[in-house]
């Protein structure tokens, strides 16, 4: 859809691109076709790991900070709108030629598009597949809008905004923290660790050896690294779903996420299960939270001899599963 909104756009003449100069792409998935952009031209800037190797693997140069200025830039709205608002205030610093807007209706591309035009010069909106694509001219003013520093909660953990549960940490991650032994010892991962509130529960137990920190948001494993000082532990940013640790794990706590974008996508939850399985050892066992509706029984009895039910609350449920099936890889 991107691309199709972005190449009538462009085709129209509503929008335009300059004829030479780098092209800065912010929060481009894996799944936009940019076939319809001087390719040699584009610079991404993406923090969603798995989408950030999908560019890089198309020969793409990809980052996750800007470098240089840029001639023009893109920004592909993303569901929050103080990120979205974040990235354009980005784009717009580091650009010295016009910034392009372009959003689903369902990402807030209209009310975007409505506090841009209060502020500046604006181009008319395309609309195109069920969402507008739009030029902020440049020289805009829009440092109010830049991402705040990462703050402490009540709590006193570091969090960012745009991050999950960025105002603390959320009701299934506290559930879980309940039921996890006091024992628990030897190699240990966190699959989708975000800022890091699992796994600094797993760093108080004295017998924890290692501790690896698996996310794929750039923004929360660097505010990870803030909140899990203990020495046994180690930041991956990268994706939970193929990560594989170097040797096997006693321990993996998770509460994985079960949305891609705005739909509902268990398949993500059941792809966490089963790289966990092929991660840990014979005898490891996988601390899991979900909520009750998400089908992950019919995947956990799939990857392990035994499962059980640790505990429950009218929202969630603690899994305890031990003797992975599959062999690690």
């Amino acid at each position: 859809m991107s691309v199709s909104r972005l190449s009538h756009a462009l085709s129209s003449g509503g929008i335009a691109l300059p004829s030479d100069g780098r092209i800065a792409l912010f929060n481009p998935r894996a799944e936009t076709d940019l076939a319809a952009l001087p390719q040699d031209r584009l610079f991404a800037i993406q923090r969603h790991y798995p989408d950030h190797a999908a560019l890089s693997r198309r020969g793409m140069a990809t980052a996750t900070e800007p470098e240089g200025r840029f001639a023009a830039a893109i920004v592909f709205l993303p569901r929050a709108r103080a990120e979205g608002e974040a990235l354009i205030a980005e784009a717009v610093a580091v650009t010295d030629g016009p910034v392009i807007v372009d959003g689903q209706k369902t990402d807030g591309v209209d009310a975007m598009l409505k506090a841009l035009r209060k502020r500046g010069n604006v181009s008319d909106a395309i609309a195109k597949a069920h969402g507008k694509c739009f030029q902020i001219a440049p020289g805009s003013d829009l440092t109010d809008w830049a991402a705040p520093a990462p703050t402490r909660t009540e709590d006193g953990f570091l969090t960012a905004p745009g991050v999950f549960s960025a105002d603390g940490a959320d009701p299934a991650s506290r559930l879980l923290t309940q039921h996890l032994p006091t024992s628990l010892s030897g190699r240990a991962a966190d699959f989708g660790a975000g800022w890091g509130y699992l796994s600094a529960e797993l760093a108080r137990r004295d017998g924890i050896t290692e501790l690896h920190l698996v996310e794929a948001d750039h923004t929360a494993i660097s505010c990870a690294q803030g909140n899990v000082t203990s020495p046994v532990a180690q930041f991956h940013w990268n994706d939970a779903t193929t990560w594989t640790a170097p040797s096997a794990l006693d321990v993996i706590v998770m509460n994985p996420p079960f949305h891609k974008g705005r739909a509902a996508d268990p398949a993500l939850g059941q792809a966490f299960i089963a790289n966990a399985a092929r991660n840990l050892a014979p005898t490891g066992r996988l601390y899991l939270v979900a909520n009750r509706q998400l089908p992950y029984e019919a995947t956990l009895e799939d990857a392990f001899a035994d499962v059980d039910t640790l505990g429950a609350d009218p929202r969630f449920k603690i899994f305890v599963a031990q003797r992975p099936t599959r062999p690690r890889r």
